[in-house]
């Protein structure tokens, strides 16, 4: 009897110790989670940022407190993350630059792709092409003739060296077999601005900074980056639709932690976000700012995603010869 009592109380011992051991991960949120972007208040990831921390607070329970850290790219903010804690408090939403185009952009970078665990890809926004009204061109394959009748004559423009809008330009020249001259801008806005004015004649932009000037008349959309038609857009054709054969070029949201967080944080963080992305009511606030929700349908599927694009995405950057010092 005796013998059996301390048998139980061993065993009792032992469950405790494993429980005490496993519970922070099974407990897991059990404080506020820091959502860091590498961009400031006010821009497209910040409100796609809060918006997804909003849903993600409410299902998990605990606040999601978005932290900007702009600066050189969104480099800083990367490696903020890279030097986090693996605890799961600690989260990124971040670009295709982050696996691998940041390493050929930048000469000091302190981090590498293996230093993020991806978790789910959020949103895909699909860039628009628009040009100058004045220029005669009215869709792709008038652009594609006129670039091949003129080369190097045709200025694009794009929110700065390296960046998305500036690799779907050199994308577009690559698989259309034409050359046109890239001219940089810093931001969107005025990226956007340039076309109007004559100063350049076409742009990849994003929704936030073409849209605007598209629906005001002061440019000409003449078509989506996606493979698909994008349902923020659907009056305009895909680049491929206009002749230019497999182009597909988007920029998209990812989620990330620090390389080494527990699979176990992965897997619930996966399962919260494809829920709370799943609203049809938080789908519409998206939709409206020009981003379609595209929830990865498994941690392993973004994984390879978001290393397939920043492989075509180090190809580009290396094919655009930028540097950023």
């Amino acid at each position: 009897m005796k013998k059996t009592a301390i048998c139980l109380a061993a065993l009792a011992i032992s469950a405790f110790g494993l429980s005490a051991h496993a519970s922070p991960q099974m407990n897991y949120p059990t404080k506020p989670i820091r959502l860091i972007i590498g961009f400031p208040a006010g821009g497209g990831a910040d409100n796609t940022a809060r918006l997804y921390g909003d849903a993600l607070s409410r299902e998990l329970g605990q606040p999601v407190i978005v932290d900007n850290k702009p600066g050189a790219g969104t480099t800083l903010a990367a490696e903020a993350v890279a030097k986090a804690p693996a605890d799961g408090y600690t989260l990124y939403i971040a670009t295709a630059s982050l696996m691998g185009g940041d390493k050929v952009l930048y000469k000091n970078i302190r981090y590498e792709p293996s230093d993020f665990a991806p978790i789910a890809r959020l949103v895909v926004a699909p860039m628009i092409l628009a040009v100058n009204k004045n220029t005669g061109i009215r869709s792709v394959a008038d652009l594609v003739a006129q670039a091949k009748a003129h080369p190097g004559t045709l200025n694009y423009s794009s929110s700065g060296n390296g960046v998305i809008t500036h690799l779907a330009g050199v994308y577009f020249t690559k698989l259309a077999g034409v050359q046109m001259t890239h001219v940089p801008y810093k931001g969107g806005a005025p990226s956007a601005q340039a076309v109007a004015a004559g100063d350049v004649q076409l742009t990849f932009g994003t929704a936030p900074s073409v849209k605007p000037m598209i629906d005001a008349g002061k440019v000409l959309g003449i078509a989506v980056t996606s493979a698909q038609r994008s349902p923020a857009n659907p009056q305009l054709p895909t680049i491929a639709e206009g002749g230019v054969k497999g182009y597909d070029l988007s920029a998209w949201y990812g989620l990330f932690a620090p390389a080494k967080t527990p699979p176990e944080i992965i897997d619930k963080l996966f399962a919260a976000t494809a829920k709370v992305m799943a609203n049809p009511e938080l789908k519409k606030k998206f939709l409206a700012q020009g981003d379609e929700v595209s929830v990865s349908s498994s941690v392993a599927e973004f994984r390879e995603y978001a290393a397939r694009e920043g492989k075509l995405g180090v190809e580009l950057v290396i094919s655009s010869g930028a540097k950023i010092d």
